[in-house]
């Protein structure tokens, strides 16, 4: 039937509707880029926080995100949506090896994010 949504059929194949495949794949290159595995235009985007004083936020991965100019437009771009998604994961898949987070990852876009509701 032509009116059958697709929705249960991406699910069935493990895939991702549109939005969170694009953050899915945004995730991936982030955290292929901290590891040294994305070109070096990819890998200066990313800089490391460093609090201006003592927090319990200095041990982890979180990034830096620079201030927005423009909030239309400016939060669309790779540098700014990149460094917010990254810093909103769980610290379990921050801390990651390479082996794993990809896995975890498509368990969070699964089943914490509910991506098929």
């Amino acid at each position: 039937n032509r009116r059958h949504h697709i929705t249960p059929i991406l699910a069935s194949l493990h895939w991702f509707p549109g939005q969170f495949r694009i953050e899915f794949k945004i995730l991936l290159i982030t955290f292929k880029a901290l590891l040294g595995l994305a070109p070096s235009c990819i890998t200066e985007m990313l800089t490391p926080y460093e609090p201006v004083c003592s927090l319990r936020s200095l041990g982890g991965t979180l990034l830096a995100v620079p201030k927005l100019r423009l909030k239309s437009k400016g939060g669309r771009a790779f540098a700014i949506r990149a460094l917010l998604l990254w810093n909103d994961l769980p610290e379990e898949i921050r801390f990651a090896d390479s082996m794993s987070c990809k896995s975890l990852l498509k368990t969070l876009f699964f089943f914490y994010r509910l991506a098929f509701m």
